[in-house]
């Protein structure tokens, strides 16, 4: 079966224009007297930051030497220098390949790059075998303190970099190889540097989780005990206030000032939004097969939906039989098919009537599903396609009951961190409103180029989807430049985001 649709459009990803510069023989040099850059009210001396995978430069879906270099506290603390700050120091990887092993086993991927193999981009791992070892501690602690993969509560828990616990899953890889012992925390290692100042962004892995697995989580509001959470669960907002309140109360002990971000809104990522809804193409004997093969199940929904059952009495409203009415034509964009756990559960009476319709656009299909999405479920069965013949599972589509869910809970965080910032003083990076803007109008750097939120081709994502590109930190880095400014009457520059790749090619 030809394949059934093609990701991505980005044969002309790559750009290069050139110009001379026109030279004028008689201009004189203009001397500009220097700057002087003060810190203002701030003490940038020591300075640390405490996070996640943003933090620690993690974009292409891994962590490599480049890409923590290109980190935005990184860019942060050559500001910090020239206003007084001193050494950051951070726990880079082994090389630029960003895989990790395990006792020599591998237990993450390698980053991704883009390849040309199959005559139009792919994103792909790099070849080769990631050097990073988890069981070799790199000593620490550091100043650059961001774990990827950490929510707000991991930060206070013992034992999270405990190695012997990894491949259980009941301990952080990153945070193996640089915790100072085995029931050390990140905020008792982050806290012992001793910063005159710190940056602080975490919580959004608290909500991420659930929605990249589709909704699969679990919504844990009321539920106090993170201890029961899973990994794609929603945390609840007091668990979120009360790990981020320990951290700045800790950070804050020896009169260190700081900055904090607040949670960009995950539903606009491209990892969520570049898979369309209806990327299955059909001829007309194919389409004329499936609409006859789902003609049972329409029929039934249409008799549940009225007296015309065996029940004797509607069970679903007729705009629910219609929503999941499923419908195929001839032509490029036919719906994929889905479950939505959110629909009246008619199986306890027909087991065939499962919770499935047809995606719409309001649906969100996770950026993996491009890759799923018309393979076989079972390789001997040709007509077993998946998101046609058999519906995607919950992981794959990102409902619009769950995003939201997703989104209330963001609201409900940004309400957390702003009161917090209030309450102790710090600086506020309103990193949500950023990333409207690059997703609504871009960002227009010093060359007339435009940085957007468009997968692949925008600069401001890595292509994972979900993790900015160099350049994005760059403009996350002035982002909290400019709230430090602002805050403790400093001038620092910033960096130019032209200084840093959107997109590394090989």
């Amino acid at each position: 079966m030809k394949k059934m649709f093609s990701l991505l459009a980005l044969s002309s990803l790559v750009l290069i224009s050139c110009q001379e510069d026109d030279v004028v023989a008689d201009d004189p040099i203009v001397q500009e007297d220097p700057v002087n850059y003060t810190s203002g009210s701030a003490d940038f001396s020591n300075y640390v930051s405490i996070g996640n995978s943003l933090t620690a430069g993690f974009s292409d879906n891994a962590l490599f030497i480049s890409g923590q270099e290109a980190s935005f506290p990184n860019m942060l603390a050559s500001n910090f220098a020239l206003a007084g700050g001193g050494a950051f120091t951070q726990p880079l990887m082994a090389d630029n390949l960003g895989g990790l092993t395990l006792g020599g086993n591998p237990i993450s991927g390698n980053r991704l790059i883009l390849s040309f193999a199959s005559g139009s981009p792919t994103p792909v791992p790099v070849s080769g075998q990631g050097s990073t070892e988890v069981s070799n501690n790199v000593g620490g602690p550091f100043n650059n303190m961001g774990v990827p993969g950490a929510k707000s509560y991991h930060l206070l828990a013992p034992g999270y970099g405990n190695v012997a616990g990894v491949a259980a899953g009941l301990a952080n890889p990153y945070y193996a190889r640089m915790a100072t012992a085995a029931d050390a925390t990140v905020l008792g290692d982050a806290a012992s540097v001793g910063a005159t100042f710190f940056s602080l962004w975490i919580g959004n892995n608290d909500v991420l989780g659930y929605v990249v697995s589709g909704g699969s989580g679990v919504d844990q509001i009321g539920n106090l005990d993170p201890s029961t959470y899973g990994g794609s669960d929603i945390s609840d907002p007091n668990v979120v206030a009360g790990s981020i309140d320990a951290i700045i109360q800790t950070m804050k002990a020896n009169g260190a000032d700081g900055v904090i971000a607040n949670i960009p809104d995950v539903l606009t990522i491209p990892y969520l939004n570049t898979v369309p809804h209806n990327p299955v193409p059909l001829d007309a004997a194919t389409a004329t097969l499936l609409n006859g093969a789902y003609a049972s199940y329409n029929q039934a929904l249409l008799a549940f939906a009225t007296d015309q059952n065996p029940l004797g009495t509607p069970l679903i409203s007729m705009e629910e039989a219609q929503q999941r009415t499923i419908s195929f034509e001839a032509g490029e964009t036919n719906a994929v098919v889905i479950i939505d756990e959110d629909l009246t559960d008619l199986t306890a009476i027909s087991p065939a009537l499962i919770n499935m319709r047809q995606a719409t656009a309001e649906d969100k299909l996770v950026l993996p599903s491009s890759a799923f999405i018309g393979t076989l479920a079972n390789e001997a069965d040709p007509t077993s396609i998946n998101g046609v013949a058999i519906p995607l599972a919950d992981n794959w589509v990102l409902t619009p009951q769950e995003q939201e869910t997703a989104a209330s809970a963001v609201i409900a965080f940004n309400a957390v961190i702003s009161n917090l910032a209030t309450a102790y003083d710090l600086a506020l990076v309103d990193a949500n409103s950023l990333l409207l803007e690059l997703n609504s109008t871009g960002f227009v750097l010093a060359d007339g180029s435009v940085v957007t939120g468009t997968f692949g081709t925008g600069g401001g994502f890595s292509l994972d989807g979900v993790h900015p590109s160099p350049r994005g930190y760059a403009i996350i880095a002035n982002a909290f430049v400019e709230a430090i400014n602002a805050k403790f009457q400093s001038n620092l520059p910033g960096v130019n985001p032209l200084d840093y790749t959107g997109l590394y090619l090989e």
